[in-house]
């Protein structure tokens, strides 16, 4: 019957046509469906070697032709990964020093790391700094993560009139600035100069803190002749700012703002501490002096403040000058703090301090005016020694 049913499902004059591998065919006289099966010859694919050795072991038959393998049983399947030695084998080497990644490895102390480029062009005399990442900055609060708000502040020394400063990052100690940052130098003088980077943290604007600092001298770039085009890339560990003495005269805390729409610079006079008066009257006031090239252009004085037995003094005023953006180079304001003498005598000059540019200051007076004049309609305040 099934012979009959082909001849007639095979048109005349035509190929032949191979039949599917399955015939349905439909139910007869209420009979269920009949199949029909046909057997699909099928080979596998030449093992390994050494698989194929691990089938034969202890069998001790010869190989059959490939048309004709008998199908593998599981529990004698072999994995050729792991069989064969050379595909699949992870060589550690090439893994290694990935793993152990410097960046994972941070020294006691530590107070973080800068990633930045420079490039210098003689054609133009510009340098170029690209501040790329900082890692592994310190939080601000203790046993908390990512509560710090970094910035950097860019500076050639031993001329520091001009800084330059990146993008405040919010809420991260491993800020991405990708920032570039132009300073114009001429070639005579590019090799006598220093870069010094200062990341500092924002917080709020009277929380400021230095972190570190990094200095680079720009005779340490090769010169332009071994030089490429591209920018050539640094990673340096920040280092800490050195500890300034403190003064055995005492300390005053003082707070700077310019206003540059106005040309004006307010210095208020906030409190002092540590204070050592000696005689009846323990009253004090301040004297502070604006000066342009090293001339006193005007001054002014506070009220007396009393102060008390632990040397404590509440100032808290306020003073103005005029001081326009072409005479901060050449300025400078010098505070001092007076001792109310006796009946007959002169008051005594407890200590003093300065707080202007580069031709001025030093260390911290230096660092305060060039943040106050470099974020201008905000209020710096940091506390200063006094000195002889």
């Amino acid at each position: 019957m099934v012979k009959k049913v082909l001849k007639n499902k095979t048109p005349l004059g035509s190929q032949e046509v191979s039949p599917p591998s399955i015939l349905v065919y439909p139910a007869q006289n209420g009979q269920a469906p009949q199949f029909l099966t046909k057997e699909i010859n099928f080979s596998l694919p030449s093992p390994r070697s050494s698989s194929l050795n691990e089938l034969n072991v202890g069998s001790g038959a010869e190989t059959e032709p490939e048309d004709t393998l008998a199908p593998i049983r599981p529990q004698q399947r072999s994995n050729s990964f792991t069989a064969c030695s050379d595909l699949g084998v992870i060589d550690p080497s090439l893994y290694q020093e990935n793993f152990l990644d410097d960046d994972l490895l941070w020294p006691e102390g530590h107070v973080g790391r800068l990633w930045f480029s420079l490039r210098y062009e003689s054609g133009t005399e510009k340098l170029l700094v690209t501040l790329v990442k900082a890692k592994n900055l310190p939080s601000r609060t203790i046993a908390s993560i990512n509560t710090c708000d970094p910035y950097v502040r860019l500076q050639l020394m031993p001329d520091e009139r001009r800084t330059l400063q990146s993008k405040q990052k919010k809420k991260t100690c491993n800020p991405f600035f990708e920032e570039t940052f132009v300073f114009q130098v001429s070639t005579k003088s590019f090799k006598e100069l220093i870069l010094k980077m200062t990341v500092m943290d924002g917080g709020r604007p009277k929380a400021r803190q230095t972190l570190g600092h990094i200095l680079f001298p720009l005779a340490a770039l090769p010169d332009e002749e071994n030089s490429t085009e591209e920018p050539h890339l640094y990673k340096l560990d920040l280092e800490k700012d050195p500890q300034e003495p403190t003064s055995d005269l005492g300390e005053m805390l003082v707070s700077l703002l310019y206003n540059e729409n106005l040309h004006r610079l307010t210095v208020t006079v906030i409190e002092a501490r540590r204070l050592k008066i000696k005689g009846e009257r323990k009253q004090v006031y301040v004297r502070v002096t604006m000066n342009l090239q090293y001339r006193a252009v005007k001054s002014k004085r506070s009220r007396w403040a009393p102060a008390t037995g632990d040397g404590e003094a509440a100032i808290s005023e306020c003073f103005h000058f005029r001081l326009p953006a072409t005479g901060i180079p050449l300025a400078c304001v010098t505070l001092h703090l007076l001792q109310a003498g006796a009946k007959c005598s002169r008051d005594k000059v407890i200590g003093k301090f300065v707080l202007g540019s580069f031709m001025f200051a030093r260390g911290k007076a230096l660092e305060h005016w060039n943040a106050a004049l470099a974020n201008p309609m905000e209020q710096v305040q940091q506390w200063h020694a006094l000195s002889i």
